[in-house]
């Protein structure tokens, strides 16, 4: 099987029959079995109603170059109407695609369809992810010049509402990777999207700035001490300076989402996502721990205080079974 290869700056090309021609574009691509696929690192276009469009992180698709005129897919980040994203179409809330080196798959909530712009956003930057993922199973083979008793590459990632409050949507996202070696890995991330400025927001923008979060770290540190001594009743008490290789996480360094609470329209608090390897060994897994708002109302940016009342439907370790 012939694969190719190769990086392109300061070209011009047009994306779709139809628009402008992209221009200044820089990235990579690659050819194998027919199929072709360009990621853009930088360029531009102009849209057909004037202004121009970053094309920074568009990836562009042609499953089979055979087919004649061929048929292409161009996923964009950008969230402008003047490129179709996948996302446009409303059913689109799953991918999945089969090669002889990688499976991937994406599966999306109903719930995102009422967040347009994040239902774009998502699998746009999902699926150029997966892609990515699969050319990258490709080079390792490569590199490891064949694949015999290699099984194939695998990722899953799977997203899911979590709590949400009349200004807020978050969404938990947890994906499954298996790049070779002895296990596969799982790594569970959060994202809080804000319905009114229609953009992703996270602890620097969640909390005030300059906020002294000592207390909610500590709050944190006590909850992960008491769902680890659970799980393993002998495990050492760990602390927020670190102690036998471990250390509680900070708040503001964990990735989180919104815990569902007794008041409709509020959040009851933060359920943050711990992984595997952080808090412990591996073989505990990784730990989902929900801080009522309670514990840090008073940090919170006068812009999202509102957001937060009663309390959460559940705290402490609150990880899926």
């Amino acid at each position: 099987d012939l694969y190719l290869g190769f990086e392109f700056s300061e070209a011009e090309m047009v994306l779709v029959k139809g628009l402008p021609p992209a221009k200044e574009m820089r990235g990579h691509a690659s050819l194998f079995r027919n199929r072709f696929v360009a990621a853009a690192e930088g360029g531009h276009v102009t849209a057909p109603q004037g202004g121009r469009v970053d094309l920074a992180g568009t990836v562009f698709i042609v499953p089979d170059t055979t087919i004649k005129p061929a048929p292409a897919e161009v996923a964009t980040e950008a969230g402008t109407p003047a490129l179709e994203t996948p996302a446009a179409s409303p059913s689109n809330l799953t991918f999945a695609d089969k090669t002889e080196h990688a499976t991937v798959a994406l599966t999306l909530p109903e719930g995102i369809k009422a967040e347009p712009d994040l239902h774009a956003r998502t699998y746009a930057e999902e699926v150029r992810g997966l892609r990515q993922f699969e050319e990258g199973a490709l080079a390792a083979r490569t590199e490891a010049e064949g694949d015999e008793g290699m099984p194939p590459f695998e990722k899953t990632v799977t997203v899911t509402v979590a709590g949400q409050t009349d200004r807020l949507f978050s969404l938990r996202r947890e994906a499954f990777d298996y790049s070779g070696g002895a296990h596969p890995h799982t790594l569970t991330t959060g994202i809080v999207w804000d319905r009114s400025l229609k953009r992703v927001i996270g602890a620097p923008e969640l909390f005030r700035k300059g906020a002294d979060l000592t207390a909610l770290d500590q709050a944190l540190c006590t909850a992960v001490n008491a769902a680890r001594r659970v799980r393993v009743p002998d495990a050492r008490t760990i602390t927020l300076a670190g102690r036998d290789g471990w250390a509680c996480p900070r708040a503001a360094e964990t990735p989180f989402v919104l815990a569902p609470g007794d008041q409709a329209g509020k959040a009851g608090g933060l359920i943050f996502l711990i992984g595997p390897y952080q808090v412990g060994p591996g073989v505990e897994g990784g730990y989902e721990i929900a801080i009522p708002q309670t514990a840090f109302k008073s940090m919170i940016a006068t812009a999202y205080a509102g957001e937060f009342a009663g309390q959460p439907r559940r705290t402490g370790d609150v990880t899926p079974r």
